[in-house]
């Protein structure tokens, strides 16, 4: 079980990307996907320090273990949630609803009036928990099986 005690969001440094990639592959394999899938979507997956120093991005550390991270962007003058992953064994445990209201309140300090995402059909209960509601979809393909990926708004 893991206790929770002091958790720290900060700034995300580029050096972190490999440990951050790490965390982003295993948020994303808690929810049973095929292994083949993770293969295809481990690019999509894989962050460099290029990218932690072009995106805002925000890290949750427990002590001196990083363990959960988000990025914000401006998409067509709306905040957008690009990621949000927290490492599986503190998936349950408050980490990312912590993430979520900390990117909802540096989406506020940049005078975003909306933030806006597109959510892995297994976080879109945790996203409508948050308050955000779905406003269109994108639909998508991966090894020859459909997907439906919900895009969600929340008004700031």
């Amino acid at each position: 079980m893991v206790q929770i005690d002091n958790i720290l969001i900060r700034i995300a440094e580029p050096e972190e990307a490999d440990v951050l990639t790490q965390i982003a592959i295993s948020a994303k394999s808690y929810w049973g996907y095929p292994e083949h899938w993770m293969k295809i979507w481990t690019p999509q997956l894989t962050f460099t320090p290029d990218y932690f120093k072009a995106n805002e991005s925000r890290v949750a550390v427990d002590g001196d273990q990083q363990i959960g991270f988000y990025t914000l962007q401006d998409k067509s003058g709306n905040a957008w949630l690009d990621n949000l992953w927290v490492l599986p064994e503190y998936i349950g445990k408050g980490i990312g609803k912590q993430l979520f209201v900390h990117a909802l309140e540096l989406a506020r300090q940049r005078g975003y009036k909306t933030l806006q995402l597109e959510a892995d059909p297994n976080a879109l209960g945790f996203y409508e928990k948050m308050g955000m509601y779905k406003i269109g979809e994108r639909r998508s393909e991966v090894d020859g099986e459909p997907r439906i990926l919900p895009i969600m708004e929340m008004i700031l």
